[in-house]
């Protein structure tokens, strides 16, 4: 569904990754909701353009989509984006909860797509365990329906009629007809089109290519690589094999541990058990430095990458740091897009809004 004109080069987008914000506590909960506001407020003055909701299992907390619904109503220009997946979801639940999402907050609702092989997730809601190829199959048969269902409400079709005493105009609303890997989707969705008409949708480059996810099914890829320094090499190839200049935005996957607080980035790391960083050997690359590194790096970063999602090693920390060290001196290079102001995720991407894909069978009166 890309249909970008993309950004000036050298103009690019900051995301963060909040899976730190409420520690152990629920995301609307006594100790976790306080915990999450404050983080997003901080992040929304920093001056980021998105932030991302991991949905990592873990007790007594909301899921991705519930906390990024709770900062919704809180925020006014930074986009939010959950992740959600999609082998072991009812894809019509997560197609209207995403719309639902994109109304609470104005139409700065995104949706991070993925498909774990994960086998206590399918005994947990008595399905098949889905492993390999079938992953990427259940990814793109749960865009495409959820595509459809926000289309099967045409823009206009809530007419809120008195007189007649009718709320919607049947005749533009529209069956999505899904037939999926052991389900099928008839329609129409039960609310009405998304702001945004279709959800921004963005989905690893691992499951995105031939035989995959296809890339116009989607409007960008997150892309990384085991150090720093091969990154900018994975983008090209990524933007290749996905079409070259017609490829999704491209967002790269930096974990980041900075000097603060009167230690390195090197005693932090093997002082305590920070939250946010990988075990050894895991294939999201990882930078540990000084703020002032940290710009050169996403400087360099944003001349091939569209955005660059960084998730914090120990979010009050870096938080800390990016937004009075690393941001600010982005600003000064002129290297990060304006954020705009009661704009929607789609502009920030550089989509154009689209028409409904459908225009003539109507569900009837």
């Amino acid at each position: 569904m890309s249909n970008a004109t993309k950004a000036p080069a050298g103009w690019g987008f900051l995301a963060l990754e909040l899976d730190g914000a409420t520690g152990g506590a629920a995301g609307g909960g006594t100790a976790g909701g306080p915990a999450l506001a404050a983080a997003v407020l901080a992040a929304e003055s920093a001056g980021f353009h998105a932030l991302t909701f991991r949905d990592s299992p873990e007790a007594g907390r909301l899921n991705a989509l519930q906390r990024a619904a709770f900062a919704g109503p809180l925020t006014r220009s930074i986009a939010l984006i959950p992740e959600v997946g999609t082998a072991y979801t009812e894809p019509f639940q997560v197609s209207t909860q995403l719309a639902s999402l994109d109304y609470v907050t104005g139409g700065r609702a995104g949706w991070i797509a993925t498909a774990d092989d994960d086998r206590a997730a399918a005994a947990a809601v008595g399905r098949r365990h889905v492993t390999g190829a079938g992953l990427a199959r259940e990814a793109a048969a749960s865009i495409e329906v959820s595509r459809r269902l926000w289309d099967s409400w045409e823009d206009d079709a809530v007419i809120r009629d008195v007189a007649s005493g009718r709320y919607v105009d049947a005749g533009k609303l529209h069956y999505a007809d899904f037939d999926g890997p052991g389900y099928s989707v008839k329609g129409p969705s039960i609310i009405p089109r998304p702001l945004q008409g279709q959800v921004p949708v963005l989905v690893p480059a691992s499951l995105t290519g031939d035989g995959l996810v296809e890339p116009t099914a989607v409007d960008a890829v997150l892309v990384s690589a085991p150090t720093p320094e091969l990154v900018a090499d994975e983008v090209r190839e990524v933007r290749e094999r996905l079409g070259g200049r017609a490829a999704p935005a491209v967002v790269v996957e930096l974990d980041v541990v900075l000097d603060a607080r009167g230690q390195s980035a090197a005693q932090r790391l093997a002082g305590v058990d920070l939250p946010g960083v990988q075990p050894a050997g895991a294939e999201r690359a990882r930078f540990a430095g000084s703020p002032a590194a940290l710009a050169d790096l996403l400087t360099e970063l944003l001349e091939v990458a569209d955005g660059v999602r960084l998730h914090p090693a120990g979010l009050a920390v870096d938080l800390e740091e990016l937004s009075r060290l690393v941001l600010p001196e982005l600003r000064r290079r002129g290297v990060l897009a304006p954020v705009p102001l009661d704009g929607t995720l789609r502009d920030m991407l550089g989509l154009e809004r689209p028409a409904s894909r459908y225009a003539a069978t109507a569900v009837g009166n």
